[in-house]
């Protein structure tokens, strides 16, 4: 067994980057999946898009990480299914259709400059987007995951979407997108953090 833990190890144990502290997904809103949506923004110029929102959901966040060093292994085990970063446009009436089905579920993650308030039986009392009330008739491009792109997990606004974008490769997987942020923050010397921030209250 000795040769196959060493190459185990060999591509487990490798330091992607530093967490400033530990983070653990829950709702209606926590640090973890404000940082895997807003990972997903950021992977996003790797793709030639530009969306407003991302989407995460808790149930596919499987653990936490701990203060400090960040393996491969800690990110394999936060995002270990074969989710595809994916793109898809939601029309404002759409998108409030799915914020509602985020209320209802008590919270999902989703990106900064979302402002939703939630009651605590699920309901939505209001949805803002980088300071703006969503415009029913506008078009509204956003990344989430193909799993829930296809409308899994109560989220079945997103089988309105058009214009969807998604991706065979392997290397779209979440867990090499994060793995890539936690590798470029280190090079730059930054130790990876996030806040919950009150992207969704609730009231």
């Amino acid at each position: 067994m000795k040769p196959y833990k060493q190459v185990n190890d060999s591509i487990m144990a490798p330091v992607m980057g530093q967490v400033a502290h530990n983070m653990h997904p829950q709702r209606p809103e926590s640090d973890l999946s404000n940082l895997l949506c807003d990972i997903l923004i950021w992977a996003s110029k790797d793709y030639n898009e530009q969306p407003v929102l991302a989407i995460y959901n808790m149930g596919g966040i499987r653990a936490d990480l701990i203060k400090g060093n960040v393996t491969y292994e800690d990110i394999l085990s936060v995002a270990p299914f074969e989710n595809k970063i994916c793109f898809t446009t939601l029309t404002g009436e759409s998108l409030m259709k799915l914020f509602a089905q985020i209320a209802k579920k008590g919270g999902e993650g989703v990106s900064k400059g979302t402002e939703l308030v939630i009651t605590k039986d699920g309901k939505l009392l209001s949805a803002r987007l980088n300071g703006q009330d969503i415009d029913p008739q506008g078009e509204y491009r956003v990344t989430t995951i193909h799993y829930l792109l296809e409308g899994n997990d109560g989220l079945t606004a997103f089988q309105e979407g058009k214009n969807n974008v998604t991706f065979d490769d392997p290397s779209t997987n979440s867990r090499y997108l994060i793995m890539n942020y936690f590798k470029d923050m280190q090079a730059q010397g930054k130790v990876v953090d996030a806040q919950v921030e009150g992207r969704i209250k609730v009231q």
